[in-house]
């Protein structure tokens, strides 16, 4: 075989270690129920659940507590499931929190009761949403 077609087939071995060490990491969304399961089952990576904020009829957010030093605060969440789970993240509050349509969080439960968010994603409303707008004379 020529030089040139062993690097080729090097670097093609190279890219597919690399694309299927990248599977590995890749994850789903999964349900808090899923995410004590593995818990249970010793498993403590990191999970990513999907789900909105408590909110009452009124639409105002339920559950929020921000420790004394707003360093650290405990929300409820409810995924897609519906089930409802007290979550705790080690961060202050992230601006327009309370008005997330979608939360992710990324994390794992430390005990039966408690999941530990490392991360919050949040879909808030966009501004660019289709608003009707009327014009004078029309």
């Amino acid at each position: 075989m020529k030089k040139g077609h062993l690097i080729g087939l090097g670097v093609i071995a190279v890219a597919i270690i690399i694309i299927v060490s990248m599977i590995g990491d890749a994850s789903t969304y999964e349900s808090f129920a899923t995410a004590k399961a593995m818990k249970m089952k010793g498993e403590d990576k990191a999970i990513h659940v999907v789900g909105e904020l408590k909110k009452s009829a009124a639409g105002a957010v339920e559950g929020i507590e921000v420790n004394a030093d707003k360093t650290s605060f405990y929300f409820m969440m409810v995924d897609n499931d519906g089930t409802e789970q007290k979550v705790f993240y080690n961060e202050p509050v992230p601006p327009d929190f309370a008005r997330a349509e979608q939360v992710v969080v990324i994390g794992s439960y430390k005990n039966e009761d408690l999941f530990v968010a490392d991360k919050i994603l949040m879909k808030c409303p966009s501004k660019y949403q289709e608003n009707e707008v009327s014009t004078a004379g029309m």
